[in-house]
C-alpha cells in the first residue's frame, strides 16, 4: 500500500534508532564516577593567580610592626636604668659599716639537732673569732627571745634560717655570704671598726659562755612573791632557762 521510496527511508532510519537506545541504555547501565568534592580554600588558591598570592604572604601584618616598636622602646628604658645603676653606685659595705658604728652582731644556735646548721653556725664563730672582731653573739638556743628579734630584723624573709650576721645595723648575711666575704678578703675591711687585740680573750666570768646564771632566782627561772596570797612568780630578769647575758664580755641587747 504505500510507495517504494517510503519503505526504503523507514527501513534507512530504522537502524540509526537501534545504535542510540543502546548508547542510552549502556549509560545507564555503567557505574558512576566518584570524585572529591574540593573544599573553598582549594578552589581559591586556583582562582588566585601566583603572582597576586606572593606578595599576600611576604608582607607582614601591621601587629608585627607594632610588637617591633614596643620592643625597642621597652630596651631603651632599660638601658637608661641601667646606665643609672652604674652612675650612682651603692655604698660599700665597709662604708655602711662605718656609718653605723662597726658594731657586730651574731645570730646563731649552739644545739647540734640540725647538723647544717651547727657547722655553719660553727664556722662563722670561728672565722670572726679568728680575726678577732668583738662580737656581740646571740644564741637562740639559750634565749628563744632573739627569735622574734630576728624575725622582726627579716621581715621579708618567710624562713630564717641560721647564722645571720648583722654589722653596724646593716645585714650582712648568712654563712655562705661570710665565707665568700672572708675568702676575698673583704670581711676583714668590713669588720674594720670592730677589731681588737682584747675580742680574742677569753672572758674570765663566763669562760666564753656569753650567759651567766641569774642572780635574781639563782638559774631557777622562780621567786617568791607575798603578792597575791603568796607563791612562785617567774623571773623577770632572766629568760626561760634561768640565764642572763654575761655583763662583762656582752654589750646589752639592743
Amino acid at each position: 500500500m504505500w510507495a517504494s521510496f517510503v519503505k526504503k527511508t523507514r527501513s534507512r532510519s530504522s537502524p540509526s534508532s537501534e545504535p542510540a537506545a543502546s548508547t542510552s541504555t549502556a549509560l545507564v547501565r555503567s557505574p558512576r564516577l566518584s570524585f572529591p568534592s574540593p573544599s573553598l580554600k582549594d578552589l581559591q588558591s586556583l582562582l588566585v593567580p601566583d603572582s597576586a598570592a606572593a606578595p599576600s604572604s611576604t608582607s607582614p601584618s601591621p601587629r608585627v610592626f607594632h610588637r617591633i616598636r614596643v620592643a625597642a622602646s621597652a630596651l631603651r628604658v632599660l638601658r637608661s636604668l641601667q646606665q643609672q645603676n652604674h652612675s650612682s653606685p651603692s655604698p660599700s659595705p665597709s662604708a655602711a659599716a662605718a656609718a653605723g658604728g662597726g658594731r657586730v652582731v651574731l645570730y646563731f644556735t649552739s644545739l647540734r639537732v640540725v647538723r647544717g646548721t651547727y657547722e655553719d653556725c660553727r664556722a662563722v664563730r670561728a672565722i670572726l673569732r679568728g680575726l678577732r672582731a668583738a662580737v656581740d653573739e646571740r644564741d637562740l638556743s639559750m634565749d628563744p627571745g632573739f627569735l622574734a628579734e630576728l624575725a622582726a630584723l627579716l621581715p621579708n624573709r618567710r624562713r630564717v634560717t641560721l647564722p645571720q650576721v648583722f654589722v653596724g645595723g646593716r645585714h650582712l648575711g648568712g654563712a655562705e655570704e661570710v665565707r665568700r666575704l672572708h675568702e676575698s678578703g673583704e670581711l676583714r675591711r668590713v669588720l674594720a671598726p670592730a677589731l681588737s687585740a682584747s675580742a680574742a680573750l677569753t672572758c674570765s666570768r663566763c669562760g666564753g659562755e656569753r650567759y651567766v646564771l641569774c642572780g635574781s632566782c639563782d638559774g631557777s627561772h622562780k621567786r617568791y612573791s607575798l603578792k597575791g596570797g603568796g607563791g612562785f612568780r617567774a623571773c623577770s630578769d632572766c629568760n626561760e632557762n634561768g640565764l642572763v647575758r654575761c655583763p662583762a664580755c656582752c654589750a646589752p641587747a639592743a
